[in-house]
């Protein structure tokens, strides 16, 4: 007769789930434990992100001993300045951002513009594009997705706008580097591009101008899993977001304030002023030209624009050059016609840029 002693299956379920039970505080104590040190993180942030213009013109002008006013101590200091500041602000926009895509999925997002109506589905869509934070380029397969999964060619449009033009990573680098009116004005007319433009193209019924390929694809939305992750999962996607972006693109934000920086402090005011400002009627078409060619994320192009604007550059032409470089960039055109016919693709060109210069010119004859 065998003795050996087995446990019985309720004292082995109880035991399970006192595991589970320990198990699961233990993760709420750990949420906690993060929550609080990423406010503390947070405090200290702001303390060293208050104290970066006097380290820099300390650095500067005491400890490297250049002259203040002259060309080169100006552009010194101006790089020593927005390098911490930029990158500190990337960090954490990139975090929050990375916390906050958990949410949006692209497979959610599917799911919230599918069955929505004309323009209601254009708003939906814009402000979706703002809160999902993809460039340009990554935004094209998500645009592929949502026409599969069935969602109208002009809300469609209205996201592949607003996801790369109203970028938070610009949003906020604008606010800390500009103010919060020109972050206003960036996002306003950035979603109000992207709302008109969506739905003048839906209106336009050009749903035969996609390539075959992308229609033969649909796909049902419900088929799509969604994934539920807990709040130390989502703080942990924050920091792989971090490591993530902030490693690809730290070199396009040195090159993009090494940019602005020789233009803070060598380009004269009133050369800059003669090309982009107010009195140049030809400024607004020239700066969008300018920036299609000129792809770069927003991190690397707000330095510029800010030493643009400091030169005495129009607001409204700086405004159409940013929108440019993010929204027009020339990747995205190559990719979008492997999806888009040339019809179509010419049709979302040409509106876009339209909005863009109407912003350009506004902006300069309001302000």
């Amino acid at each position: 007769m065998d003795s050996k002693w087995e446990p019985c299956a309720c004292t082995t379920g109880t035991r399970d789930g006192a595991e589970n039970i320990i198990a699961k505080h233990k993760d709420k104590q750990r949420a906690y434990s993060r929550t609080l040190f990423g406010l503390v993180g947070v405090a200290i942030w702001y303390q060293l992100y208050g104290q970066l213009e006097s380290f820099s013109k300390y650095i500067t002008y005491d400890l490297f001993g250049m002259s203040r006013g002259s060309h080169l101590g100006d552009a010194v200091q101006f790089f020593i300045y927005d390098v911490p500041k930029v990158m500190m602000l990337l960090a954490l926009v990139v975090f929050c951002v990375g916390f906050i895509r958990t949410y949006f999925t692209p497979a959610r997002t599917r799911k919230i513009l599918a069955g929505k109506r004309e323009f209601v589905g254009n708003i939906f869509a814009s402000i979706l594009g703002i809160v999902t934070p993809f460039c340009s380029c990554s935004a094209v397969p998500l645009f592929i997705g949502f026409v599969s999964a069935g969602v109208p060619l002009g809300v469609t449009l209205s996201f592949l706008i607003a996801a790369p033009m109203v970028n938070e990573i610009a949003l906020i680098l604008l606010y800390g580097l500009l103010g919060w009116k020109i972050a206003a004005l960036y996002l306003g007319m950035g979603l109000l591009i992207a709302v008109v433009s969506g739905w003048i193209i839906g209106k336009l019924g050009m749903e035969n101008r996609i390539e075959e390929w992308v229609l033969e694809s649909r796909t049902r939305v419900d088929d799509i899993p969604r994934e539920d992750l807990s709040w130390n999962m989502r703080l942990d996607q924050g920091w792989i977001a971090v490591k993530d972006i902030v490693g690809k693109v730290w070199i396009y934000v040195l090159a993009g304030i090494a940019v602005g920086a020789g233009i803070h402090g060598y380009v004269p005011e009133g050369f800059m002023a003669s090309i982009m400002g107010n009195e140049a009627w030809w400024s607004v078409p020239v700066a969008v030209f300018m920036g299609i060619p000129m792809y770069s994320n927003a991190a690397g192009i707000v330095p510029i624009v800010q030493a643009l604007l400091s030169k005495g550059a129009a607001l409204g032409t700086v405004l159409a050059f940013m929108m440019s470089v993010i929204a027009l960039s020339l990747p995205e055109m190559v990719i979008l016609r492997k999806v888009l016919k040339p019809k179509l693709l010419a049709t979302f060109v040409s509106i876009v840029g339209l909005g863009i210069l109407i912003v350009g010119f506004l902006f300069n004859v309001i302000i």
